[in-house]
């Protein structure tokens, strides 16, 4: 009977060591055959398609913004950057960047949709509905409807919320806002697009909100006593009412107002109290 002998310990680490090299060799083999397939021109990128509900930013001038700007093929560019040049170009608020094989990238946008200027009427900076101020060069019969909304950038949003609770307030009366802007201080400012201007002043949405109505509900019939003339100033500050100004009456006696007689269930407490 033949007994087999174990290999030397030598022997043993000879082969474990050999073993080991034809890996690291096998590998690197394919490491290099994977780099030399994916520097092949099949690969270098041919085209972007562009998708999403778009109305300004369009493939070719989208492949305009990137040229010069992409560095690799389908395989090596990296998308991170490529998401961020995307988002930006013009009008681009967000961004997805997919790879489609052999050579095309799939982008996905969705474009900012205008709502107001912001702090400048037919500028470069505009307002979106979700209260991002952002840049971009609008067609300007565009933005022939668009309010003005001004104030810190930080509190875009906030200043967009103020207007979409009070213009239903002016609009059921026939006015429309050209512009609303909120100070430094905290005091809102309206200017109808009639040019009569109100001031608001400090306080919560709802406070602010609510003088806005018991303004709306109680100032016709004022207007329709003194003939329909048009307001020149109106402010809200009063604690009890507000006062206004009328364009062609100039004093308190000229006015003579009459008391305005209120349904219980309006939210003003007291009558308007025009001033001079």
């Amino acid at each position: 009977m033949n007994a087999t002998l174990p290999l030397p310990l030598d022997v043993r680490l000879m082969d474990g060591a050999a073993a080991v090299l034809y890996a690291l060799a096998a590998v690197l083999v394919l490491v290099a055959l994977g780099g030399w397939v994916l520097r092949q021109p099949v690969w270098s990128l041919s085209a972007i398609e562009v998708y999403g509900d778009v109305q300004h930013q369009r493939a070719a001038a989208l492949q305009a913004h990137l040229a010069g700007r992409l560095q690799g093929n389908l395989f090596t560019l990296d998308l991170r950057q490529v998401q961020q040049l995307v988002q930006g170009a013009p009008w681009v608020r967000s961004a997805v960047v997919q790879r489609e094989f052999p050579n095309r990238l799939r982008i996905t946008i969705e474009e900012h949709q205008p709502l107001a200027w912001w702090g400048t009427a037919g500028g470069t900076q505009l307002l979106n509905q979700h209260g991002e101020v952002f840049e971009a060069e609008p067609d300007l019969a565009q933005g022939l409807n668009w309010s003005v909304l001004a104030g810190p950038s930080e509190r875009a949003t906030q200043v967009l919320d103020l207007y979409r609770s009070v213009r239903p307030a002016f609009e059921r009366k026939g006015w429309g806002i050209d512009q609303l802007s909120l100070d430094e201080r905290g005091s809102w400012r309206i200017v109808l697009d009639d040019g009569a201007r109100i001031e608001i002043g400090r306080g919560s949405p709802l406070e602010l909100q609510q003088r806005v109505e018991r303004f709306t509900q109680t100032v016709p019939a004022l207007l329709q006593h003194y003939g329909g003339r048009p307001l020149e100033t109106v402010d809200l500050r009063h604690p009890d009412g507000y006062a206004l100004r009328i364009q062609g009456v100039s004093t308190l006696a000229e006015l003579q107002l009459p008391p305005l007689q209120l349904a219980p269930s309006s939210p003003a407490s007291a009558p308007a109290a025009p001033t001079p």
